[in-house]
């Protein structure tokens, strides 16, 4: 029998994904040309149309749904082989893929990568920074072997591994003319003066939830798209907004006239690592989380 080869079925899986040659293509850093040809050899081995094609559109079949959904429990299947002969290497050594969230990234991996350098120099980390979302698909696409991100969310097939907690804190101008920050009071924010970055990004959901934003009218419609817009905006007093220890402490805040105001103990997030249930690694990053919390 003639079966596909993994290259095909990762081609496949990029196609599924992006709906398009050029996209999928280049996302696998390969030519157009060459990706087509791959694919009409995938399709003449299956004896199936796994994708119907136009001048512009490129549509996924019923049955190529079903190949890409198998496509990539096996992908995972032979990441999950080369784990298990990776697991009897030492730790920390080769190649490690890793996703992490842009509310995290700026502040510990510039403390973490010179010890990780130090400590572990046959270690090559790849970095993916984005959503909570986008790094979850990706870990359980098989494209990352490990995630640093904020709880809680909503994972599945997955075990976490808790590193620290990352409390909020009340960020505003030093002159705000929102509030009183040393008689602070939730229910007095004026309407529209809590600004939080857009849907997405899990800080939003983290902060609205940890320090108990009951009244949705107080928080402005108008999102940040990144954590440095949002600082520029409060600290031209356009409202008041939430931010973590993390971020105080970094140089984020240096050269604004913001100031922060604790909000106690239970208002939190807690920062932790996440990986595909059962894979073989699993000793290797909580190594990982022990020196991410040493950077810390």
């Amino acid at each position: 029998m003639n079966l596909p080869t993994l290259k095909q079925l990762r081609y496949f899986v990029a196609l599924e994904e992006n709906e398009h040659f050029g996209k999928a293509a280049e996302s696998c850093f390969v030519s157009q040309s060459a990706f087509s040809v791959a694919i009409k050899e995938l399709e003449a081995q299956l004896g199936a149309q796994l994708v119907d094609r136009t001048n512009k559109n490129v549509t996924i079949t019923r049955v190529g749904r079903e190949v890409a959904n198998h496509a990539r429990h096996c992908l995972r299947d032979v990441e999950y082989l080369a784990e298990v002969a990776r697991s009897n290497q030492e730790s920390l050594t080769g190649r490690l893929n890793m996703g992490v969230i842009p509310t995290i990234a700026p502040f510990v991996l510039p403390s973490l990568m010179p010890r990780l350098r130090e400590s572990y120099p046959d270690l090559q980390l790849y970095l993916r920074e984005g959503t909570t979302q986008a790094i979850y698909s990706a870990l359980m696409g098989g494209e990352l072997d490990v995630v640093l991100l904020a709880l809680p969310y909503k994972l599945s097939n997955v075990e976490t591994y808790s590193l620290f907690k990352d409390h909020f804190l009340l960020a505003c101008h030093k002159d705000t003319r929102f509030l009183n920050p040393d008689d602070y009071r939730f229910e007095n924010l004026p309407d529209e003066s809590v600004l939080l970055l857009e849907d997405g990004h899990c800080l939003r959901d983290h902060a609205l939830s940890a320090c108990k934003i009951q009244h949705q009218e107080t928080v402005s419609r108008f999102a940040a798209s990144s954590l440095y817009t949002l600082i520029e905006m409060v600290d031209s007093d356009i409202g008041i907004t939430y931010l973590t220890e993390m971020a105080k402490d970094s140089m984020i805040l240096k050269h604004t006239d913001i100031k922060t105001y604790p909000m106690g103990e239970e208002r939190y997030r807690e920062i932790g690592l996440a990986w595909r249930k059962g894979s073989a690694r699993s000793e290797e990053f909580e190594l990982l989380g022990e020196v991410i919390k040493a950077s810390h």
